[in-house]
């Protein structure tokens, strides 16, 4: 078969298309572009964060449908957990699978019979052993991707991951052991750990460890390859973590910490665990003990109840700031979460202006990070295709900065060291130093 993947939501979604695409590979088939109009199959892996994503995964189950009508179309998932029925209501969808039946792929997407959905309720009261797929080295990405740690313990008031992800589960330590030692055999310069939460990774092993912990026993593994850090909230970076960023190379420059928020108010509306003081202790010194880190946050603009004092409190905090990024969600009702629920909601056209005036700060903050770093070496991973419109090599430092250079092809997929030489608008432009 000819079997097409597209994926929406975060980095654990793209892991685990990644790992399905290899049970598809090894079991004889043909992995093709989404947009390939002689699919056999179509996956969708979808994300239900909003309900913009949930629109989103209609839009691909319809696309498909139009491409190569009559082929078979299967939903897979947090929104096929969260909300099954609605996507077997659709007559193009073949079979809806939650998360849990990624484990079990092709036998269920390819079952015969009528019971179209398949998707095992999320039990909160217990925990269950993280899901066992694994890691692939995609040939169209110089990195990969390795899952550490699934599901959530946490109940911010915002979020729906808890419903369609269970509670916290965390790979055993020689499993991840032996996963990254697979992927650094394949020839992968760059893993990027991912999870929901990785700063609970640990809590649920026997016996108990953490994210330090297993970055202990992940870095002696990785020979001339860089382990890359995915989400940390801010009230989990302790002085081992900002210790090991500061004194290891192979460790990538670069935390994205969720602050969501400037204002403490908004923090406990949202039952975030962390405040407004630990924010300004916390990104200063993580800039002081690191130089050239690549701090990054999530901020959601017009949660319920946030006044203008307390989105001029946001901006103000994190324009002060040692950031060179934010990630900005317009705040979005999402039924099933405890948000949905508080009162004065903030009217949409607001939520709008206040996404455009921190986008709008994060592109200065960008650049003047961007700017900071010119003439610096680094360590960079250079992505595997070029640059479509200038034709140069592509390359992703270890602290998150995306640099044009020219050089030959031999280079595509390979480690290298580059000096950041230029800015030319958004684009930051580069020379091969080795």
């Amino acid at each position: 078969m000819r079997v097409a993947f597209a994926t929406l939501g975060c980095r654990l979604n793209q892991f685990e298309t990644d790992a399905l695409e290899r049970v598809v590979r090894a079991a004889g088939h043909e992995v093709v572009g989404f947009d390939d109009r002689a699919a056999d199959l179509y996956v969708v892996n979808s994300c239900t964060i909003t309900h913009d994503a949930d629109a989103d995964t209609r839009q691909l189950v319809r696309r498909a449908a139009r491409q190569r009508p009559g082929a078979r179309i299967v939903v897979t998932g947090c929104m096929a957990t969260a909300d099954p029925d609605a996507l077997a209501a659709m007559p193009e969808v073949s079979r809806v699978l939650g998360n849990r039946e990624k484990e079990r792929f092709l036998e269920l997407a390819l079952g015969t019979g009528d019971d179209r959905v398949h998707v095992a309720a999320v039990d909160l009261a217990r925990r269950q052993r993280i899901a066992r797929l694994q890691p692939a080295a995609d040939p169209r990405r110089s990195r990969a991707y390795l899952k550490i740690q699934d599901g959530c313990d946490y109940r911010c008031s915002f979020c729906i991951v808890p419903q369609v992800r269970g509670r916290s589960s965390s790979l055993p330590l020689a499993e991840a052991r032996a996963q990254l030692r697979a992927l650094i055999a394949a020839g992968v310069p760059e893993v990027v750990l991912t999870g929901v939460h990785l700063g609970t990774y640990g809590r649920d092993l026997a016996p108990r460890s953490d994210l330090c912990g297993l970055l202990a026993v992940l870095l002696p593994e990785l020979g001339p390859a860089r382990l890359r850090l995915g989400s940390v909230d801010p009230h989990e970076v302790d002085d081992r973590l900002i210790a090991l960023l500061a004194g290891d190379r192979r460790l990538c420059r670069h935390l994205h910490l969720p602050v969501q928020s400037g204002d403490d108010g908004v923090l406990r509306a949202m039952r975030r665990g962390h405040s407004v003081a630990d924010l300004r202790e916390l990104l200063p010194r993580l800039a002081a003990a690191v130089p050239g880190i690549h701090l990054g946050t999530d901020v959601i603009a017009g949660f319920p109840g946030e006044s203008l004092a307390a989105f001029t409190r946001t901006v103000d905090l994190l324009d002060a700031a040692p950031l060179a990024s934010l990630h900005v969600f317009s705040y979005s009702e999402r039924r099933g979460t405890a948000a949905a629920e508080l009162p004065d909601p903030v009217p949409p056209g607001e939520r709008l202006r206040r996404t455009r005036v921190l986008r709008a700060l994060s592109q200065r903050k960008g650049l003047a990070f961007r700017g900071s770093q010119l003439g610096v070496l680094a360590p960079a991973v250079v992505y595997r295709a070029r640059d479509r419109h200038s034709g140069r090599l592509v390359a992703l430092t270890d602290n998150y900065i995306k640099v044009q250079l020219d050089g030959p092809d031999a280079l595509l997929g390979r480690a290298v060291r580059l000096r950041l030489t230029a800015l030319d608008g958004e684009r930051s432009l580069g020379e091969l130093v080795e």
